[in-house]
C-alpha cells in the first residue's frame, strides 16, 4: 500500500488461489464444462442462487486439484439437485413412498429416482442397486456436515446418478458425450 495524503492507494494485486490456470487441461475443462452446461440447464436464468453459486465454486476448485475429476461429478450432481430441491429421496420409493428396504432397490430415470420391489415392473429392465450402491448413493447427496459423506461413487450408483440428471435436464448432457470420449482415449 502506498499512503497518500489523504487515501491509501492500491499499488498491485496478487491472486492467491485460483484453478483457472489448471482446469484448461482437457480432462478438467470437460468436468467444468459439464458442470456449466448443467447449472444453467437447472437454475433460472436472472435468478440469483449463492448457494449454487459456491456449490460450483468449490467444485471448480476441487476439480482443478483432482487427478480424477469426472469422479466428482456424482457428489456435485446430487448436491447440486438437492439445493434446488428435485433431488431423489435415498431412504423411499419415488412412486409410493415406501421405506426402501436398504438391501435392493431400482432406479427409475422416468419417475426420477429410486423404486421398491413392490412398484417395479418386472418387464422393464431397470438398473438394480444393491445395499453397498443404496448406502454410496445416499453418502453422496449427504451434506459434509453429516459426517456421512461420500466424494467417490460406485459405478452403478454414478450411473444412478446419471440417469436422474437425465430426466431432469430432458437429455443427457452434450460435455458428458466428450468426458466419454476422453476417458476412452486413455484406457
Amino acid at each position: 500500500m502506498h499512503r497518500g495524503r489523504s487515501l491509501d492507494v492500491i499499488v498491485s494485486a496478487d491472486i492467491v488461489n485460483a484453478p483457472w490456470s489448471k482446469l484448461v487441461e482437457p480432462k478438467r475443462y470437460a468436468v467444468a464444462a459439464l458442470v456449466a452446461e448443467v447449472v444453467d440447464a437447472l437454475c433460472e436464468p436472472e435468478l440469483a442462487v449463492p448457494e449454487a453459486y459456491a456449490l460450483v465454486a468449490r467444485m471448480l476448485s476441487a476439480v482443478a486439484e483432482s487427478d480424477a475429476p469426472g469422479a466428482l461429478l456424482p457428489r456435485f450432481t446430487l448436491r447440486l439437485l438437492d439445493m434446488l430441491g428435485l433431488a431423489p429421496p435415498a431412504d423411499s420409493c419415488v412412486r409410493c413412498t415406501a421405506r426402501l428396504d436398504g438391501t435392493h432397490a431400482w432406479v427409475d430415470a422416468e419417475a426420477g429416482g429410486l423404486i421398491d420391489r413392490a412398484c417395479r415392473e418386472s418387464w422393464r429392465d431397470l438398473p438394480e442397486l444393491d445395499a453397498d450402491d443404496l448406502e454410496n448413493f445416499a453418502a453422496l447427496g449427504a451434506a459434509k456436515e453429516t459426517g456421512a459423506a461420500a466424494v467417490r461413487a460406485r459405478p452403478r450408483a454414478a450411473r444412478a446418478i446419471e440417469d436422474i440428471l437425465a430426466h431432469h435436464l430432458g437429455r443427457r448432457p452434450k460435455a458428458g458425450a466428450h468426458l466419454a470420449e476422453l476417458a476412452a482415449e486413455t484406457s
